[in-house]
């Protein structure tokens, strides 16, 4: 079911996403460069250990039924950065990303919060990251599905293997983002997780994630958990509560 929930982003649930590549970089007008390269300088005059490597970008997109279809381009983490933060909102170009619902075996789910080196520094997500160019495969396609997997696995140290992916994505979307969320569910409780992931960061020579929460309900969000995380979270419980009812 399509749950619209203002002032936040509208929740679908999708059976199929299918993301082609444009080849050319993303065409940003002399305008839009030159307010990219402003925004950066911001940014990285708060945070000079800021990344500006490549990622990619969707550049089109459309919903049909249960389906998402679109293309990205590649582009730089400033133009990224621009997109999900200055103004007004591109009339067309978005971050799309997919991210890991980590869950245990009993039910709840484990959220990192990210160091205070990073872009989003002292933000609570679940561990994931910005597609890029090695997520595309040999036919022209953005593999989300491995690219969550490869994040996942990257910064949690938790292998694929070690748990069920959901066969549905859920996309959380507005004017500047669209979040594909995919549940995966381990076979370990959620406690034993999170101290695996904690022991793992500890043991990296710089870890993005400095702390890591399990979260069972609305009492349990912390400052720092952001609005799309909220909304997926609250739509999770609804939806636990409406199949155990």
């Amino acid at each position: 079911m399509n749950r619209p929930l203002p002032p936040g982003p509208t929740i679908l649930e999708l059976d199929h996403v299918e993301m082609g590549f444009e080849p050319a970089p993303y065409a940003f007008t002399a305008t839009e460069r030159a307010a990219i390269d402003a925004y950066y300088a911001g940014k990285l005059h708060a945070n000079p250990e800021l990344w500006n490597g490549r990622v990619l970008i969707l550049a089109s997109h459309r919903f049909e039924g249960r389906s998402l279809l679109g293309r990205y381009a590649e582009s730089d983490y400033a133009s990224l950065l621009w997109l999900i933060g200055g103004n007004p909102p591109h009339p067309r170009a978005r971050l799309c990303f997919s991210m890991g619902a980590l869950r245990g075996a009993d039910g709840g789910f484990v959220l990192v919060r990210m160091a205070a080196w990073t872009a989003n520094a002292g933000r609570i997500y679940f561990a994931a990251g910005t597609p890029d160019p090695s997520d595309l495969t040999a036919d022209g396609r953005v593999d989300l599905e491995g690219s969550m997997l490869r994040e996942f696995e990257e910064e949690t140290g938790i292998a694929a293997a070690e748990v069920r992916l959901a066969p549905t994505w859920t996309a959380l979307y507005d004017e500047r983002r669209i979040a594909l969320m995919r549940q995966l569910v381990a076979r370990e409780e959620a406690e034993v997780l999170a101290a695996r992931i904690r022991a793992f960061a500890a043991g990296e020579e710089r870890s993005e994630i400095d702390e890591v929460f399990v979260m069972r309900g609305p009492d349990d969000f912390r400052e720092g958990t952001t609005p799309f995380l909220r909304a997926y979270l609250a739509a999770a419980w609804e939806a636990d509560k409406l199949g155990s009812g």
